[in-house]
């Protein structure tokens, strides 16, 4: 995280620099061939090194990359093509065929976006942490019973009932924060600067869609 200062407002805001491509669409999949339309993106070139055979020829012509993802395309939204598919994002026409990239191109200043990303992993912990418990007092012989998350339930039922808030895993979850704005976009770099913070740990993958 950084910040910017906006000279016409004199504010100064907090943003999260993101690496947003650029992205080169590896595959693209049809309804008559795989049972529905989708297109395949590659991130992040990297040296083919450890790599399958399979997927290096999956790869062929187009390098060889860390992440692959796929995204679902509406059949009303596409125009098919005799190279690939015809697509409007953001107002902006675009082809997808394999080989095509995609980058910071399609954002613009001011546009609301939803960033998803996976939360750090924070392993085992207490309901303080976990859920934000109080914890007990100190005094009248709690000694060091203050962090416990105290009675679990009545006496009936005899059971503890399920969803019942207590220490455990915390963290590592998918979570998507919506209404996010573009503060700026530098092309030259493939960098957005969104407001506010974004999910998960430095270096880490983030899925960044069009808010509708």
């Amino acid at each position: 995280m950084t910040q910017l200062f906006d000279k016409e407002k004199g504010e100064v805001i907090p943003v999260t620099l993101v690496e947003a491509g650029p992205c080169k669409v590896i595959q693209l999949k049809t309804k008559e061939k795989d049972g529905y339309f989708a297109v395949q993106l590659g991130f992040l070139p990297k040296k083919p090194k450890n790599v399958s055979k399979a997927l290096l020829g999956h790869f062929k012509g187009l390098g060889v990359f860390r992440y692959l993802k796929e995204f679902r395309l509406n059949e009303d939204e596409i125009e098919i093509t005799k190279e690939g598919f015809k697509m409007k994002v953001n107002d902006k026409e675009m082809e997808l065929k394999p080989g095509s990239v995609i980058d910071v191109s399609l954002f613009k200043k001011g546009d609301k976006v939803k960033v998803t990303g996976w939360s750090k992993g924070r392993g085992f912990q207490g309901v303080v942490k976990r859920h934000g418990f109080k914890g007990g007092p100190r005094t009248h012989g709690q000694k060091d019973r203050e962090r416990a998350p105290g009675s679990i339930g009545a006496t009936t039922p005899q059971r503890v009932i399920k969803g019942r808030k207590m220490p455990g895993r915390y963290g590592s979850q998918r979570v998507t924060i919506k209404n996010l704005e573009i503060v700026a976009v530098d092309e030259k770099t493939n960098t957005l600067a969104i407001k506010g913070a974004l999910p998960g740990a430095r270096n880490s993958l983030v899925l960044i869609s069009q808010q509708k």
